[in-house]
């Protein structure tokens, strides 16, 4: 009789005690649940706002303005032949959903103890939901910047933006850019269940990886003996590769793109394998 009655469940849970014990395929199962985060993500970021979506376009707008002054202007430094508007606001809209991925994940297990300790459905839903809501803020910005891009393109006719085939490939940097963000935001957050210390250190950690990700220049800007150490970072040869789509402006190669999507890979995996161990007792440390 219980062997019929097992037999009758539509779902087993069991517990996993193995770092890569894990059913990725759970995921497509919970795809409405991942819908359901991301609306409410999206209402909740814009519930009593005036302005709602537009801060999407008002943030970079207005960060754009400042470095264009403050590193355009001021510092002088050279972009590559292309207006400090242009240039400043193309890398803006790629990091923005870096960091945008890498905030919204970075403190999951935390802001979610409330939901996680309720009810059983994959963890991993959870920061795949927010990462999708940071696309949804992307292509608001993307769509401003194209906005841009035309007008300095087509009305003004500026000779130093000369688009290429590698614009094909602009899902590809923002698919790379998604991957590392959500792989380094659930190290982060898997972590901060005993090291509260990290959600402090996350917010101005970004900031200085900005300035070390080619947003504020380009590589040219680096002496060629220096170049390989910059390159080390990941997120450098995707902003640059992001620029030179548009631009055909700077030093970009097919093998930084790859270097950086083997990166993010492996940085991937293992943020999921720390994710899947520690959500079997996070309860007891959060």
């Amino acid at each position: 009789m219980s062997q019929q009655h097992q037999e009758e469940w539509t779902e087993i849970i069991s517990p996993k005690t193995k770092w890569f014990d894990i059913n990725l395929s759970e995921l497509w199962r919970y795809r409405d649940l991942i819908g359901l985060f991301v609306y409410r993500d999206f209402v909740a970021l814009y519930k009593q706002t005036i302005l709602g979506p537009l801060w999407h376009i008002i943030q970079p707008l207005f960060t754009t303005i400042v470095f264009s002054i403050i590193f355009g202007n001021i510092a002088k430094i050279q972009t590559d032949g292309i207006p400090h508007f242009l240039f400043y606001l193309c890398s803006i809209t790629i990091w923005n959903y870096f960091a945008s991925s890498l905030n919204s994940t970075s403190n999951v297990f935390v802001s979610n103890a409330g939901i996680f300790g309720k009810v059983y459905f994959p963890r991993l839903t959870v920061p795949v939901a927010n990462v999708i809501s940071g696309f949804l803020a992307f292509g608001i910005q993307f769509l401003l910047f194209l906005s841009v891009y035309l007008y300095f393109w087509l009305w003004q006719g500026n000779t130093a933006i000369q688009p290429n085939w590698y614009i094909l490939l602009v899902p590809v940097f923002a698919f790379n850019m998604a991957l590392l963000g959500l792989g380094m935001g659930i190290i982060v957050s898997s972590l901060t269940t005993k090291y509260r210390d990290l959600t402090h250190a996350v917010g101005f950690g970004v900031q200085l990886l900005m300035y070390v990700s080619g947003v504020i220049h380009p590589l040219s800007y680096i002496s060629e003996e220096n170049r390989y150490l910059v390159l080390l970072n990941p997120i450098f040869g995707i902003v640059e590769g992001f620029r030179f789509a548009f631009f055909g402006q700077g030093v970009f190669e097919i093998s930084m793109l790859l270097y950086s999507l083997a990166v993010s890979s492996v940085i991937f995996v293992i943020g999921v394998a720390l994710f899947h161990k520690v959500e079997k007792n996070f309860m007891d440390t959060v």
